[in-house]
């Protein structure tokens, strides 16, 4: 059985895009209601550490933020 591919450090850049994502995701996550986020993908790579990833996430709780908090948009029961 083989070992897991070691994982690449990310270059500055890649750090840097990634720190931007999260922001955004801390962002969209205010006033969003949501305490906790899991997540999984389909080709094996954390969603954590792909900025394309966090910012789908955050473009979510922007959406359910927005939802709850636009009149008339009452949740079904």
């Amino acid at each position: 059985m083989s070992e897991p591919a070691a994982e690449e450090p990310l270059t500055p850049e890649e750090l840097s895009e990634l720190q931007e994502a999260w922001a955004e995701f801390a962002e969209a996550a205010k006033g969003s209601g949501v305490n906790s986020v899991h997540a999984c993908t389909r080709n094996g790579k954390p969603w954590q550490k792909d900025p394309a990833a966090v910012r789908n996430m955050a473009a979510l709780l922007r959406r359910v933020r927005d939802e709850d908090t636009t009149p008339g948009t009452e949740p079904a029961t």
